[in-house]
C-alpha cells in the first residue's frame, strides 16, 4: 500500500531517513518490501548495487511501477501481486534476507482514485477494496446486519455513534441503493451537533476499510510469517497509521522481546522466552522537518525488532487480538451459510 507524500509531482516514503538508518542497506543482502506501492523504500535500497529487491502488493495498479523497477534494475528487483499475509509461499534464500518492511499507510494516488471510495470527496458506488479481496464495502453497506454494522464501527473505528450510524443506514437502504456520497451524509446526519476537528466520516471509512481488508488478521498473519522467513539478526520494521495496527504491532515485538513472569521467583515458563531485540521501546516518528511537508505523516509511527531466536509461540499473540480478527468473520445478512473465507 506504502503510504507516500507529494511534493512537486514526486512522491516520497514517510519515515524514509529513519527506515534506511535502521535496516542498514549500505552493507548488501536481500530485503522484502511488502508494501511496495510506488516503490519508494526498494528505490532507495537499490541504489546500492550489491543490494536485491523482492516487493509484494495486493493493488494491482502497482504494476506500472514495479515493471519500470524490474526493467532498470533487472535481477536485482523482483515483484509478486501477493498479499503480505502469503509472503510464506515466497521463494527466497532467508540466510540472505536482511529485513522485511511493512508500510501499512495509502498512497495519494490510492486516496485520489475516487473509483476505490477511500476518499470523502468520492461520489460512486462504495469500494475500498485494495486488490485480491473477496467483497465490496457496497457489498458490506447493503447485506449486513444493523447489529454487525455496529460492531465494525464501534471496534474498528472505535466510534462512538455507532449504534444510530448503523440504524440509520440499514433505514435508509431500505428505499435507496446507498453510495459513497450518501454515507457521508447520513453520517453528517447522525453526527450533526459533533464539533471534532476530524471529518464526521473519518472513523466510519476507516472501520470500513479495515473490515472489507481484513486488515487486522493480514498484519497478525504477515508479522507472525515475517519472524519465520526472516533469519537470526534480521529486521523486521513496521510504519503504522492508527492506533489499532499500533497496538498490534506494538504488541508483538515488546511482548515477546521481554521475559514476563507474575514472580521473579518463579520459574520462567517454557515458552515465555524472548525472541527479539528490541532496541527502541517507543516509535520513531517524523521529523519536524517532515511534518512541514507532510501535515497527514503525523499519524506514522515506526517500529522494529531484530530476530534473535529461531522458534517463538505466538499462540498469546493470536488470542490477544482475537475479537478484532472474529469481527471480520461476521456473516451478511443475506448470505446466512456465508462465511469470509480466511487467508
Amino acid at each position: 500500500m506504502s503510504a507516500t507524500i507529494k511534493l512537486e509531482n514526486k512522491h516520497f516514503p514517510v519515515l524514509l531517513k529513519e527506515l534506511i538508518s535502521i535496516i542498514s542497506p549500505l552493507y548488501g543482502g536481500t530485503f522484502l518490501d511488502c508494501t511496495f506501492g510506488q516503490g519508494g523504500y526498494s528505490k532507495k535500497i537499490l541504489e546500492k548495487e550489491n543490494n536485491k529487491v523482492i516487493a509484494i502488493d495486493r493493488d494491482q495498479d502497482v504494476y506500472s511501477y514495479a515493471k519500470e523497477l524490474e526493467k532498470k534494475y533487472n535481477n536485482r528487483f523482483h515483484f509478486q501481486n501477493i498479499k503480505f499475509s502469503q509472503i510464506d509461499k515466497i521463494k527466497i534464500k532467508s540466510n540472505d534476507l536482511k529485513a522485511i518492511i511493512f508500510d501499512l499507510g495509502y498512497s495519494i494516488n490510492q486516496i485520489k482514485d475516487l473509483s476505490r471510495g477511500l476518499s470523502f470527496k468520492s461520489t460512486g458506488k462504495l469500494n475500498m477494496t485494495m486488490g485480491i479481496n473477496n467483497f465490496s464495502c457496497h457489498e458490506v453497506i447493503s447485506n449486513m446486519s444493523e447489529r454487525n454494522l455496529y460492531k465494525i464501527f464501534k471496534y474498528y473505528g472505535d466510534e462512538k455513534y455507532s449504534k444510530k450510524i448503523a440504524r440509520k443506514i440499514v433505514e435508509i437502504r431500505k428505499t435507496k441503493i446507498i453510495n459513497t456520497k450518501d454515507l457521508t451524509k447520513i453520517v453528517d446526519s447522525v453526527k450533526r451537533f459533533n464539533y471534532s476537528k476530524i471529518n464526521n466520516s473519518t472513523k466510519v471509512f476507516q472501520a470500513l476499510r479495515i473490515f472489507v481488508n481484513k486488515e487486522i488478521s493480514e498484519l497478525i498473519i504477515g508479522l507472525i510469517n515475517a519472524f519465520y522467513l526472516i533469519p537470526v539478526g534480521g529486521i523486521i520494521a513496521v510504519v503504522t497509521f492508527h492506533s489499532i495496527e499500533d497496538k498490534i504491532v506494538k504488541f508483538f515485538f515488546k511482548n515477546y522481546s521481554e521475559i514476563n513472569n507474575a514472580s521473579r521467583y518463579a520459574p520462567i515458563k517454557e515458552n515465555n522466552v524472548r525472541c527479539f531485540n528490541l532496541k527502541n521501546k517507543k516509535p520513531i516518528t517524523p521529523s519536524d522537518e517532515e511534518l512541514k511537508l507532510n501535515p497527514p505523516s503525523r499519524s506514522a509511527k515506526l517500529r522494529f525488532a531484530v530476530k534473535i531466536k529461531n522458534e517463538c509461540d505466538f499462540e498469546e499473540f493470536i488470542q490477544k487480538f482475537k475479537q478484532l480478527t472474529d469481527i471480520e468473520n461476521l456473516s451478511f445478512d443475506k448470505w446466512k451459510s456465508y462465511f469470509f473465507l480466511s487467508q
